[in-house]
Order: structure tokens, then C-alpha cells, then sequence
């Protein structure tokens, strides 16, 4: 293929354009998937779209350890839930080795005797490793205003970033990537909730918005490589444009998404109970991320018929 000045084009190795149909259908199949696991999430005992943990509801979670060596005594789930003095919900972790137990907000007695029960049942413990922590129901309730406040805050600066540098129709799309991905990190943790009891807190939020910056900053790269062929092969079709822009920059975006993802793994595997979940939101997100900015936003833009608007070297606005 040649341009209008007569350079040899080099064909691009991929052309996300001939796989529309393909990667839209994956995208359709992913997000009813997550839409179904929030709604379901919804209206079951959980009552909300994610089953929220103890930083947002409140309550008092009390966590021991085990001082049994290399291999503890048999225990259940029942055994424990039996020996507690109030209702609580009970979770058995490294094999057993430790046990997780939350309730509503306990005072420091009440704390004491489920720790003095839990001696009992699962003795002896390592009492130096006993962690406490209570929340009040209004601070929790605090914590999720805050963190919904900061998700919202981060789609707007988005759009009014995207909107001052390209045109509404790319800011359109850039949130549509950003919802995207927001979207089925969520789903998939509303399906954890409803499957495993996997709960959300304030870091589930933290990793959502680094989410946002990380999808945007996918977005924005294929954005400005599209403008560049547009500016540089103003004859070829948006289509062709599009094939040029992501087969460009397809490369990049592999080696920046594996070289995030492989620390990020290290923490699921090594990063302990606390950063487990956090970690495995990033690791989703992001490839997420990268699978949008590459696979969903570009094949759109030829059905939409858009072209980025150019800047001039008057003004500097986006014409």
C-alpha cells in the first residue's frame, strides 16, 4: 500500500478491524456476565452489588493464630461458631492455622471473651499475633460515601481531561473504557461475594481508582498515535487509521500491562491475607485495561465515524 505522497506502507501485522464482530462479542459476553453477578449480588442476603466488608459496615473483627507448629488439630468452622459467646461469622485461614472472626461492634470485654472462647476451641494461640479492630457503623458509613465520592471525582476529571484534549466524542469513549473496566473488576467480585463470601473494603476502592488513572493513561496512548496517522496519512479510511494506530502501539501496550502485572502477582502469592484481594482487583483491572483500550475503544471509533480533531498551531485547541 502506498499514501497519497507515493511511501510505501508497511501492512500492519494486526488489524483489530477484521476482529470487531469477535472482540465486541467478548466484551457483550464479559460485561452481561458482570451486570448479572451485581444484579444477583443485589437481591440476594447480601443487599448490595458487593458484598461490603468491615470498612464500610462496621462491626469488630478479631483474628489469632494458631501456636501449633507445622500442623494444627483439625477444627471446623461449626466448632468455633459453637464455642462463641454471640453469633459471628467465622473463616479459617493458612490451612487452619489462623482463624478470622467477625461480628457486630463488641466493647473491649466482650473482645476478651471471644478471644478467651476462641483459647478454648482452637488453643493454644500466639497472643502476641491477636489483631483487634473495631469500626463504628458511622464511620464505615463515612468510609463508603468517601470512596464513592472519590470514584465519581475521578470520572469527571477524566471527562474534563479527555474533553480539553480531544473532543467530546473521545471523551465519550474514554469513560465508556473507564465504565468498562470498573465494571467487570466489580462484577467479578460481586461473583467471589456470591460464591467464596469475599468481601470489598476501602482498598477494593483505592484499587479501583488506580484503575481509572491506568485506563485512561492505555486510552489516551492509542488516542494520540490515532491522531498521528491522521495527520501524517490524512488519505486513508478511519478503519485503516485505526489498524495503523493500534498495531502500533499493540507492542507497547503488552510489555507495559506484563511488566505491572508481574510485581502485582508477587503480591497475590506473597503479599499475604491483607493485600491478597487488593491485589488480585489491580491484576484483573489492568488487564482489563489493556484489553479495552486495545480490543473495545478502537474498533468503535470506525462505526462512529470519528476522526480526532487536529490542533492548530493558532489556537491550540482542538478544532
Amino acid at each position: 500500500m502506498t499514501s497519497s505522497s507515493g511511501a510505501i506502507l508497511r501492512e500492519p501485522r494486526l488489524r483489530i478491524n477484521r476482529h470487531r464482530r469477535l472482540c465486541l462479542s467478548i466484551t457483550t459476553v464479559l460485561v452481561a456476565l458482570s451486570v448479572l453477578g451485581l444484579a444477583l449480588s443485589w437481591i440476594s442476603p447480601i443487599g448490595a452489588p458487593l458484598k461490603p466488608g468491615l470498612d464500610f459496615t462496621g462491626g469488630t473483627a478479631i483474628q489469632v493464630e494458631r501456636n501449633c507448629g507445622e500442623s494444627c488439630a483439625e477444627l471446623s468452622v461449626q466448632q468455633v461458631q459453637e464455642a462463641l459467646p454471640a453469633p459471628a461469622v467465622v473463616q479459617l485461614l493458612d490451612a487452619g492455622q489462623a482463624v478470622s472472626v467477625r461480628s457486630s461492634a463488641l466493647s473491649p470485654a466482650q473482645s476478651g471473651a471471644f478471644v478467651d472462647a476462641l483459647e478454648q476451641v482452637a488453643g493454644p494461640l500466639i497472643t502476641t499475633d491477636t489483631q483487634i479492630n473495631t469500626i463504628g457503623p458511622v464511620l464505615g458509613k463515612q468510609l463508603l460515601t468517601s470512596s464513592v465520592l472519590a470514584l465519581s471525582v475521578s470520572f469527571a476529571a477524566v471527562a474534563l481531561y479527555i474533553s480539553a484534549r480531544y473532543a467530546r466524542l473521545y471523551a465519550a469513549l474514554a469513560l465508556l473504557a473507564l465504565a468498562h473496566d470498573v465494571l467487570i473488576t466489580s462484577g467479578l467480585f460481586a461473583w467471589l461475594g456470591l460464591l467464596a463470601g469475599i468481601e470489598v473494603n476501602s482498598l477494593f476502592a483505592v484499587a479501583l481508582l488506580t484503575l481509572a488513572g491506568y485506563s485512561v493513561n492505555d486510552t489516551v496512548v492509542v488516542f494520540d498515535r490515532i491522531r498521528e496517522q491522521q495527520r501524517l496519512l490524512p488519505d486513508l479510511s478511519v478503519e485503516e487509521q485505526v489498524d495503523r494506530a493500534v498495531d502500533g502501539t499493540l507492542t507497547r501496550s503488552i510489555y507495559t500491562s506484563l511488566s505491572t502485572e508481574i510485581p502485582i502477582l508477587a503480591l497475590i502469592l506473597f503479599g499475604g491475607e491483607s493485600l491478597q484481594w487488593f491485589a488480585v482487583a489491580l491484576f484483573v483491572g489492568i488487564a482489563v485495561g489493556a484489553w479495552s483500550s486495545v480490543a473495545v475503544v478502537p474498533p468503535l471509533l470506525p462505526l462512529m465515524g470519528g476522526r480526532l480533531p487536529q490542533r492548530t498551531a493558532s489556537s491550540g485547541v482542538a478544532a
